[in-house]
Parts: C-alpha cells; sequence; structure tokens
C-alpha cells in the first residue's frame, strides 16, 4: 500500500480550517494541480457531497480526480475517496486546535492493482508531492486572516 502524511499548524481555528478545506471549490487556490472543480451533487462540505475535478496530470495533460466526502466531522476530521481517475486514492484531514491554532494532518492511502503496481515510485512521488502542498494551504489561510 502506498501511504503519504504532511502536517502543518496553521495560525486559524479549527473551524476556520474546516471550513475552507470542506468547499471542494477551494481546491483550486492551494492546489496548484487542479484545473477546474464543481459541485457534482450533495451538499457542500458534507457526507457524501461528490466533487467534479480536472487536474493536471503526466505531460501537462487533463485527467479526472473527482472525489465524495465519506465522513465529515466539522472542525476536527474531513474524508474523502477518489472516484474517478487512474489512481483512487483515500484521504484524510485531520484536525487539532490548540490556542486558536490549528495543526493539520494530511494522510493519502492507495493500494495499487494490476498495472498499477508497476508504477509503484510514480505513484508514491505524486502523493508525497499532494501532501506536501499543506504549506500552500497554511499560506492561502494565514494570508487570509
Amino acid at each position: 500500500m502506498a501511504h503519504a502524511e504532511n502536517e502543518v499548524t496553521i495560525n486559524r481555528t479549527a473551524a476556520d480550517v474546516y471550513a475552507f478545506l470542506a468547499d471542494g471549490l477551494n481546491n483550486k487556490l492551494w492546489r496548484p494541480a487542479v484545473q477546474d472543480v464543481a459541485l457534482a451533487s450533495g451538499q457542500a462540505g458534507t457526507q457524501g457531497a461528490v466533487y467534479s475535478q480536472t487536474l493536471t496530470g503526466p505531460g501537462g495533460r487533463p485527467i479526472a480526480g473527482d472525489y465524495e466526502i465519506t465522513a465529515a466531522q466539522p472542525g476536527k476530521r474531513l474524508d474523502f475517496q477518489v472516484t474517478a481517475g487512474p489512481a483512487r486514492p483515500n484521504g484524510s484531514f485531520v484536525l487539532e486546535e490548540k490556542d486558536g491554532r490549528t495543526t493539520v494532518r494530511f494522510a493519502l492511502d492507495f493500494q495499487p492493482k494490476g498495472l498499477m503496481k508497476l508504477m509503484g515510485s510514480m505513484i508514491d512521488k505524486t502523493m508525497e508531492s499532494e501532501v506536501a502542498q499543506l504549506s500552500a494551504l497554511k499560506s492561502v489561510l494565514e494570508a487570509d486572516s
């Protein structure tokens, strides 16, 4: 199984960080690979909400990266499952607030099957790059405070 994880502390409350993360339309503001994102179904930021995403893939080609929110605990945790695209990891954002600052842990897990097993190192690098973007999340949220 491929696993990537990163953590950052943001000078914002857990409620603020959660609200920003739960609204998938904000993905374009902190994840540079997101070309387009829209709420496809459900209520924004709630369990069952589905977001349609187009990402920049290998060679700059657009690829699908649709996902569904699988768990939503406001101010605490947001889980999702990628439902379209070549790799379909599940992910989580776990938030912990202390003194008005929030530590965010972003984790991705993926169980490659079939031919995807041959792409292990590329998958690992892509997942590491995704979780590393927490620094961009921190910059965006702290600039907005």
